[in-house]
């Protein structure tokens, strides 16, 4: 496949990944920040990113995967699959003997089957309620753009 993973990403990078999927920018200096207190898996073909995940870690027992995206022009091409592989072999890298993590993630509508295939179930179920977010904005502001 010709690609290289890497473990960085651009602030500026970051934003033309999200509105290139149509999910809302940030501020640089917001991407700038949570990129840095992230672990980036990023692959490059000819020095261009076109997959990226993105994971924030409490180093304890909590793993959040924040971020899976392929750029457009690439989906379909196991560039996903490459990187959740690539996560998954991470967390269980960090993994001492006898510690468990709960490794959570919110998948974009669709795309729930593709997470299933690394273990991942679908909530809510028998033993678990449905997953929530909330977004807050500046200024008191609703941020049902922020949500849709």
């Amino acid at each position: 496949m010709n690609v290289l993973f890497t473990d960085y990403i651009t602030p500026q990078e970051y934003i033309d990944f999200r509105q290139a999927v149509g999910w809302s920018a940030f501020p640089i200096e917001q991407a700038e920040q949570g990129l840095k207190n992230s672990y980036i898996f990023c692959l490059r073909k000819e020095g261009k990113a076109i997959a990226l995940g993105r994971v924030i870690w409490d180093h304890g027992y909590v793993v959040y995967i924040a971020d899976v995206i392929v750029l457009p022009e690439f989906q379909g091409s196991g560039y996903g699959r490459m990187i959740m592989e690539k996560i998954m072999t991470t967390i269980n890298s960090w993994l001492k003997p006898d510690y468990k993590v709960m490794v959570t993630l919110v998948a974009a509508k669709g795309k729930e089957e593709f997470y299933e295939k690394f273990g991942f179930f679908k909530r809510p179920n028998e033993n678990f309620g449905c997953g929530m977010c909330q977004w807050i904005c500046n200024e008191n502001k609703e941020c049902e753009a922020c949500c849709t």
